[in-house]
């Protein structure tokens, strides 16, 4: 199995491959296009400076016998004059009307040609020649020489002077045309072999140097994996001291910094678990005390009454370790809500109701304030009646007096719940809905970490309104807590998103 690292290399280098070779082919192509079109320019110009000085007339009537005439050995010459030049390879003169068996030789570089005869390789390019009739001029394609050599004709047309006699009744046309044919080196070969080995070369150096890069950004990538990889076994053994390695803003990054949360979170966790078995042993050891004190006290009292004031005494402890772990339960295994559309005044005055004794056996008040309207909510109805009761019972903890008023803002409804005592002292004002976060000497802390937990179950929030925030009320100034439900407005309107709804916030 390949690894990452090989796996990258062998993926610069295909890549490196693929684009040389495409490239290689393009510039190849290219190049052979360009020499070719070179060639033909060359042929061209070369064949018409020839052909510029020379009309039709002056050489369409040779016939067998002008070899021995002074102006066809004079143009003969030329001719081979030219051709040991070393450009031209090959000139003839001959003329070719269409339908033709061959074309006949006029004047040409070879002394065993005389006029007339035939010329047998013009056979072997009838479209060329003829497009050559037709427009003037044309090329033929490449051939090899006897020599191995390639070469290629260009043909021409000479111009011509006189006008050609009408046709007799009866009779089509004809045309003798007058030719220039050159045959010039077509050889590109070379240059493209030269060509050839560059690119590939150029390839060969552009894979090695794409593998080096691959090996180089996949062993990157591998080291930044494998720093993260030591993070998770250690976080796996439980090793969270040491922090997740960050560095750069790329996805590997991202996924360093959501691990590093990772382990903060379950740092916190851990301890806030420690905190809790030890708040537990706490909260549960000095009603242990006191009970082993009352039960020796129970056995050793003689009177009746006496007896039954130290077992009541006993009850009321046994009460309230009972709701020491009650309230522990409760964090631990939070009930499941069954929200519904309900009126938030009825919880809110039975919670209401309930603390209302407590706080007036210590000499304390409570105010509720709910308008005369409905305020309908989405919500558990029982979940709703122990949040508010948590808040009050805290608020009573703080202060004498207590306010609870309920009051529908913006669509969702609102509970406030406030006091007169002291206020959350500025250090724990960021960490108040914490686990375990308190400043009283009593009760584990989790008072308002359970009201949090069960309003962001109801897709709600609490908030802790500062002293600043208030609103020119005269009383002392305390801690004030604010509830936010959602109104049914603001939720889905069939039952069934409303549930889908709620499960989605369970799950948060």
């Amino acid at each position: 199995m390949l690894t990452l690292r090989n796996r990258f290399a062998v993926l610069f280098v295909t890549f490196a491959v693929l684009i040389s070779v495409f490239v290689g082919l393009v510039t190849w192509n290219t190049a052979r296009r360009i020499l070719e079109d070179e060639i033909n320019d060359k042929h061209e110009t070369v064949t018409s400076l020839i052909a510029h000085d020379t009309q039709a007339e002056d050489i369409m009537d040779y016939r067998l016998g002008y070899e021995q005439v002074e102006v066809w050995q004079a143009r003969q010459r030329d001719l081979v004059r030219l051709k040991n030049d070393g450009d031209v390879a090959a000139a003839q003169f001959f003329a070719w009307r269409p339908g033709a068996p061959a074309a006949e030789a006029l004047v040409t570089d070879r002394p065993d040609i005389r006029p007339r005869d035939s010329l047998l390789w013009v056979n072997a390019y009838p479209s060329e020649l003829q497009q050559a009739y037709d427009h003037g001029r044309a090329s033929t394609p490449r051939a090899v020489g006897d020599n191995g050599q390639f070469y290629r004709w260009a043909i021409e047309r000479l111009r011509q002077r006189q006008e050609q006699p009408e046709a007799g009744e009866g009779e089509a046309p004809v045309e003798d045309g007058i030719f220039l044919a050159v045959r010039m080196p077509a050889n590109y070969e070379e240059p493209l072999r030269r060509l050839s080995l560059w690119v590939v070369g150029l390839s060969v150096l552009m894979s090695v140097l794409a593998g080096l890069a691959g090996w180089k950004v996949a062993g990157w990538i591998v080291a930044r994996l494998e720093n993260l990889s030591r993070a998770a076994l250690r976080i796996q053994r439980g090793w969270m001291n040491d922090p997740v390695p960050v560095t750069g803003e790329d996805e590997i990054s991202r996924l360093a910094r959501a691990m590093e949360r990772m382990r903060g979170g379950i740092r916190r966790r851990d301890e806030q678990l420690r905190l809790m078995l030890s708040r537990v042993a706490h909260e549960i050891r000095n009603p242990l005390g006191g009970l082993e004190l009352f039960a020796s006290a129970a056995q050793d009292a003689e009177d009746p009454n006496e007896r039954r004031q130290i077992l009541g005494r006993i009850r009321t402890e046994v009460q309230g370790l009972n709701g020491i772990i009650e309230e522990f339960l409760g964090f631990g295994q939070p009930a499941q809500a069954k929200p519904k559309i309900h009126d938030v005044r009825r919880p809110v005055s039975e919670a209401a109701a309930l603390a209302e004794a407590e706080i007036v056996k210590k000499g304390g008040r409570l105010h509720l304030d709910v308008p005369p309207r409905a305020l309908h909510a989405v919500a558990d109805p029982a979940q709703v009646k122990r949040m508010v009761l948590n808040l009050v019972r805290n608020a009573a903890d703080a202060g004498e007096t207590v306010w609870v008023e309920g009051a529908m803002v913006n669509g969702e409804v609102r509970i406030v719940v406030r006091d007169d005592g002291p206020g959350v002292a500025p250090g724990l004002r960021d960490r108040v809905f914490e686990p375990f976060v308190s400043d009283k000497e009593k009760g584990a802390g989790l008072g308002l970490a359970i009201v949090k937990e069960i309003a962001e179950t109801s897709r709600g929030r609490v908030e802790l309104i500062r002293p600043q925030d208030g609103d020119g009320r005269t009383e002392k100034a305390g801690a004030e807590f604010h509830v936010y439900l959602r109104g049914p407005e603001n939720l889905p309107s069939n039952s069934a998103k409303v549930g889908k709804f709620f499960r989605r916030g369970r799950k948060r």
